[in-house]
This record gives C-alpha cells, structure tokens and sequence, in this order.
C-alpha cells in the first residue's frame, strides 16, 4: 500500500497570512518536524520561487538525517503549494492547501509516496509516523501565527 497521508487543522488566522507564512520556503524549519534547514537551490523560470523552483530540505526523519529536493509543481498563493520530489531517500508529493472559513483557514498538508521496494513494506509504520509529524506541524504552524 502506497503511502498517502493526510492532515487537516483550522487556524484561526485569513488564508493570505497562514498561506504566506506556510509557503514561505524560508520558514520550513520553524514549524516543519524534521527540517533543519532549507535552500532555493532553483528558481522558477519566472524568477524566484513559484513553479519549477526548486527546494533543498535537510531534515531528520525516523533518527536519520536525509536531504531531499522538492520541485514547485503548483503554485497558487494562497490556495495550493504543490510539490514532488526529484531527490532524495523515497518518492514524495506533498500538497498544502488552504482554503477560507468562517473561523480563519482550514489548512491541509497531504502526503503520498514511497510505493516501492522498501518503502511499500515499511508504508504502514511511515503513515503513522507522518501523520504525526504532519500534525504536529499544523500545531506548530498556529502556534507561531496565534503567539
């Protein structure tokens, strides 16, 4: 079984101020689990971050430290953040979205990858230790807008 993951979180907050916080590349390490650090290791054609740019991630996962390499692959402020991966230990495509509500933003963080080899084996042990981590991150990500 794939792994597929998905968490969702009302902050109480507009979608224009947790999409920019959120999609912000250069905040990844202040409310994502894991990362340590991140880079704009491409820019979009365009210019700067948007699709086809590229993010470097350093994170530690599971006790291991890894990198790994997400291409914007929609981009639509503040609704969507698409990315997938084009480096790094498994196959990744994670989706943020955002969308407005009466109490401020539902934020959505959808996860799926790792359908091969190794990784469908291990599936069931990585959901769970994704949708902690991904709810720990919507925790993090309202804490840091509501502080």
């Amino acid at each position: 079984m794939p792994l597929d993951v998905t968490v969702e979180r009302l902050i109480p907050r507009p979608p224009a101020e947790v999409a920019g916080y959120a999609m912000d590349w250069r905040r990844d390490h202040e409310w994502t689990q894991g990362i340590r650090s991140a880079a704009l290791t491409r820019e979009a054609d365009t210019g700067g971050f948007g699709v086809g740019a590229e993010v470097t991630r350093t994170a530690h996962f599971l006790g291991r430290r890894f990198e790994y390499v997400l291409r914007v692959a929609g981009y639509a402020p503040p609704q969507v953040l698409d990315m997938v991966s084009v480096a790094g230990p498994m196959p990744m495509h994670v989706t943020y979205t955002f969308e407005p509500t009466q109490g401020g933003t539902f934020a959505r963080i959808r996860v799926r990858g790792g359908s091969t080899g190794f990784h469908r084996l291990t599936a069931p042990l990585m959901s769970r230790q994704v949708r902690s981590s991904l709810t720990k991150d919507l925790r993090a990500l309202e804490a840091r807008l509501t502080a």
